[in-house]
């Protein structure tokens, strides 16, 4: 009778079991996969829920079960208990599951990955962070991470570290200063580190990512080396430029004492100027630490004195006042533009104060909105004569200004007098096809 009774027992329990536990035996398919670990425990909780009570001769009065010597009775526990087993099983196999995928992760990560504890000590690497630094695993793990560390920063690494932990939060490590990593073999190599908290059953962590940028500073060093060259040879271009105007302007200088003619003076004198006009640019670029944009103030700061040494022109006679607010200009703008003032300047030196008289000439140059520039040139002097139209004058320098206003892509406003004022706006970003000064329609 009783191995009938244990059978009974034995059959209900593994009932009870099987219904509880069958969420997680089946798997896709309708299968069912019985594993080690879970066979393992279902053998536990079947030796724990089938306690074994052993009998001692009892008086039959008590309402018990009959006495019997040395005789065993197997007893199950209530439902609900073997429910919360098969349920803490579940979760603890979740839990695992998710600690494997966790390393499998980082242990593939194409980064080297290093986790650390709250006191430095390394907790977990993957293989690249073995290929990076050149330790086995074995090496690294429990050891301070400030073996990894160059010792030129190793003694404030501790305190960095604790501020970290302090406020822990992903961000990268030392943004805006180089870091570099320590080798088994002493080298070391430029890194980029970012941080992420962690947080365990033991603690917060911190796992690094580590990427080793060698091959990117290189590259970096490489364009450096190539834009120091570049430049170099953009400064020599600019000087041999500036060098070879004024070889020519000395020619016509030479050209000129050999000349009687004044209407052909004056004209080689005006040439003179134009060729002074762009060597003082190249000059400009030559000395500047940009070779793209020309610091336009500081050229008309040095035109103005030229133009007025050689037209001879007494200064306390005609003041040349210049106003200008950091305007940059690309030098495919910068020449036109230059030239345009110099035209603009010498016409009035030459025409705006006859016989002696005097006055001012003003140039204010500024960026009327980020993508536009504004060039005025006026004088309070006797104006344009009537008969003069502007647009269809013969003359080389108003053509010139004409020509070159639309090379630069703007447009030019004119009062004739009180004051004369000559206006022009452009693009400050208009890229001109060529610097080159465009062939007037017609001679004068």
């Amino acid at each position: 009778m009783r191995s009938v009774i244990v059978y009974v027992e034995i059959l209900k329990f593994l009932k009870f079991f099987m219904k509880a536990a069958r969420p997680i035996l089946r798997l896709g398919g309708g299968g069912i996969l019985l594993t080690v670990p879970f066979l393992s425990f279902a053998i536990c909780c079947l030796l724990r829920q089938l306690k074994c009570c052993r009998f001692r001769e009892q008086d039959a009065t008590d309402g018990t079960h009959p006495p019997e010597k040395h005789g065993w009775r197997l007893r199950v526990q209530d439902e609900p208990t073997l429910l919360q087993d098969v349920h803490r099983l579940r979760i603890e196999h979740a839990l695992r599951k998710s600690e494997e995928r966790f390393r499998q992760v980082v242990e593939s990560a194409p980064n080297a990955m290093v986790m650390i504890n709250s006191r430095g000590l390394i907790e977990m690497i993957n293989a690249q962070a073995e290929r990076v630094f050149g330790y086995a695993r074995s090496e690294l793990l429990g050891q301070p991470i400030e073996l990894l560390v160059p010792v030129r920063f190793s003694a404030h690494h501790p305190a960095l570290r604790a501020s970290f932990f302090a406020q822990p939060q992903s961000r990268p490590m030392g943004e805006g200063r180089d870091l570099y990593g320590l080798r088994k073999d002493g080298s070391e190599f430029p890194v980029e580190i970012g941080l992420n908290p962690i947080e365990t059953e033991d603690g917060t962590m911190v796992l690094s990512a580590i990427v080793d940028i060698s091959d990117r500073k290189q590259k970096e060093e490489r364009i450096q080396q190539a834009l120091k060259e570049k430049d170099l040879l953009l400064a020599e271009i600019h000087h041999r430029v500036k060098n070879n105007l004024q070889v020519i302007d000395s020619l016509l200088g030479l050209q000129s004492a050999r000349i009687d003619d004044a209407q052909v003076l004056a004209m080689l004198r005006d040439s003179q100027t134009r060729i002074r006009s762009m060597a003082l640019i190249h000059q400009t670029l030559y000395q500047s630490k940009d070779f793209a944009r020309v610091d336009f103030a500081s050229f008309l700061d040095s035109l103005a004195p030229t133009l007025i040494a050689s037209y001879e022109i007494d200064p306390s006679r005609i003041a040349l006042m210049v106003h200008t607010i950091g305007v940059q200009l690309p030098i495919s703008a910068a020449i036109p533009c230059g030239l345009i003032v110099n035209e603009l300047i010498s016409n009035a030196i030459k025409h705006g104060f006859p016989d002696g008289r005097g006055g001012e000439i003003e140039v204010r140059l500024v960026n009327e909105t980020p993508t536009e520039v504004s060039l005025t040139v006026s004088d309070n002097g006797v104006g344009l004569p009537d008969d003069i139209d502007p647009d269809v004058t013969g003359t080389l320098g108003l053509q010139l200004v004409s020509l070159l206003t639309e090379q630069l892509g703007g447009s030019l406003a004119i009062q004739r007098a009180n004051p004369t004022r000559f206006s022009l706006r452009f693009p400050s970003a208009k890229q001109t096809e060529s610097p080159h000064v465009p062939s007037p329609r017609s001679g004068g």
